[in-house]
């Protein structure tokens, strides 16, 4: 399969997608319900799409193309409601959470289509172990070249995105003494990681048609680096973020993506190289490690500070592409997230030690998401 034809899209727009955590309400570990909330919602009417994923236990939500967070908050909010309605009958539970905290991953399945079989068979346990939750977030760009280049750019932000979603400090019952613990299981396929250094759309299909070549990859979809371009749709995709606890974080984080691309495409403050990957591997570990405590290291000034203080001083930078794009109320959540310095990690963590009990923790963290 050769690579996509880079399709148009409209520059700035964007798709929010969440993988779900599904739970019993006996207690409260994960359990194979998606079949069945998927039939009960049949014809439920809303915009955007509900669809299986890996486990059975999970599910994802997706918006459509949106514009501006108002479109992006009601649709996920609907999509919320009518699946919490859903699940009273089925006596289930769901939450958002990178990790569930106490699941046992070889309990797990497989959920029955080609795509997740293949991926069984290829990667062994670590397809079980992969019962992660995240949130990827699509931009849209006005060319393949372009896409690139902000791929590249956005690179330098990863850790925000990171430590403002981070929310997986558990992992089967252990406190791992990470925020985000769900990015060290990505980490363990092969194809993860960084996306090569390339900014020509040109220059990429040569890279990818090397790699189809040896048999590693057939398609996009055999990349799981922490940003990709996605050509069937005219995006890119940010796929560093744990779920958040809430869909109201969650549409704050993507339209925080969304102002921060703008500023990168219209004001271009800089130009990707490859010495910007330097510190890409320990500024990635410092935002999974201490979420927004973490260090920040400037790839050109070689200057440190924390993380939460560098998104501070970014968002004087985006007020005015907040305003154009009608996320000023998100800014600002954001902006008052990192100066408080409290994430979910922080918020279950603290469940946790109130109820002595990881169930009721899972429990506490379903209420938060219905909420």
């Amino acid at each position: 399969m050769s690579l996509e034809p880079f399709k148009h899209s409209e520059a700035l727009t964007f798709g929010v997608e969440l993988e779900l955590q599904l739970v019993n309400r006996h207690d409260y570990d994960l359990a194979p319900f998606a079949p069945d909330l998927l039939r009960a919602l049949k014809g439920a009417q809303h915009a955007g799409d509900i669809k299986p994923e890996l486990s059975p236990s999970m599910i994802e939500i997706s918006t459509g193309i949106c514009r501006d967070y108002a479109q992006a908050l009601d649709e996920l909010t609907t999509m919320r409601d009518l699946m919490s309605t859903a699940s009273k009958s089925l006596n289930l539970g769901i939450c958002g959470g990178g990790t569930h905290p106490f699941q046992q991953w070889s309990d797990r399945t497989i959920s029955n289509s080609p795509r997740y079989q293949y991926i069984s068979e290829l990667y062994g346990y670590l397809a079980k172990q992969f019962t992660v939750f995240g949130q990827h977030v699509h931009i849209g760009c006005p060319s393949a070249d372009e896409s690139l280049f902000l791929l590249h750019a956005i690179g330098r932000y990863v850790p925000h995105f990171i430590a403002l979603a981070a929310s997986s400090p558990y992992v089967q019952g252990v406190d791992t003494g990470f925020a985000s613990a769900r990015l060290n299981s990505v980490a363990a396929f092969p194809m993860s990681g960084r996306a090569p250094h390339v900014l020509t759309w040109e220059g990429f299909g040569a890279y990818f048609e090397k790699m189809r070549k040896t048999g590693v990859i057939e398609s996009m979809k055999d990349f799981y680096w922490d940003i990709r371009p996605k050509p069937e749709f005219g995006t890119i995709e940010v796929r560093v973020m744990d779920t958040p606890l809430t869909v109201t974080r969650a549409c704050d984080i993507a339209a925080y993506i969304q102002a921060l691309s703008r500023y990168l495409l219209l004001s271009r403050p800089f130009m990707p190289q490859e010495d910007d990957y330097l510190v890409y591997t320990f500024n990635r570990f410092q935002a999974c490690r201490f979420g927004l405590d973490g260090e920040y290291v400037h790839p050109n000034e070689l200057t440190r500070m924390p993380i939460a203080e560098h998104i501070v001083s970014i968002c004087d930078a985006l007020v005015p592409h907040a305003e154009a794009l009608g996320s000023l109320d998100a800014l600002a959540n954001i902006r008052a997230l990192a100066e408080r310095r409290d994430g979910d990690a922080s918020w279950v963590r603290a469940a946790d030690a109130e109820a002595h009990s990881l169930r009721d923790t899972v429990r506490l963290t379903c209420e938060r998401w219905e909420a």
